[in-house]
């Protein structure tokens, strides 16, 4: 499906936290070829799947889903580690339905996850991982006060090769 504005205009999605009924939508949006190639994903997932990892979500996981309209369009979580040494540290996943890319719901899903982490987790360390070619998501968390740390060689296999992966994270000590 693909979105009714143009690619430069900014749309604002409702966020609100999964429900166990989301998961035939995430699915299918985990499914899509594009947002698939942006992660570690691996093809044909099912619902069951996706069922189950809504149920395992724990009070250390924040998971929001962004709709338009009564769909579905993208998803974020936030997971705080659970070491006491480390739990300071929340670790950020997004994703968005291939046709709603560029039009500023991936911004308002990350600013919504780090509202979270800042002002009701009192997390000093947010990171995420991300594939070195993905400049759309690097401009992203680059936007949101996200830096390179390092770069893992060939440390993400997709489409039958090994792909750079880039470590983000955004600090406030």
């Amino acid at each position: 499906m693909t979105s009714t504005t143009s690619p430069s205009e900014k749309i604002q999605p409702q966020l609100r936290a999964v429900r166990p009924n989301d998961a035939e939508a995430l699915c299918a949006m985990f499914n899509m070829p594009g947002f698939r190639w942006g992660t570690l994903r691996m093809p044909f997932e099912t619902v069951d799947q996706v069922e189950r990892r809504i149920a395992k979500s724990g009070q250390e996981t924040t998971w929001i889903v962004a709709e338009l309209d009564g769909k579905v369009v993208g998803h974020g979580s936030l997971v705080v580690q659970s070491s006491p040494r480390r739990s300071h540290i929340g670790e950020i996943n997004i994703g968005l339905d291939d046709g709603f890319v560029g039009k500023g719901i991936g911004s308002a899903i990350l600013g919504a996850l780090l509202d979270v982490a800042d002002n009701w987790r009192a997390l000093k360390r947010v990171e995420l991982s991300v594939y070195a070619d993905n400049e759309p998501a690097i401009r992203l968390y680059t936007s949101h006060g996200f830096e390179v740390e390092g770069r893992h060689v060939k440390a993400g296999f997709t489409n039958g090769q090994y792909h750079d992966l880039l470590s983000m994270a955004r600090l406030r000590f």
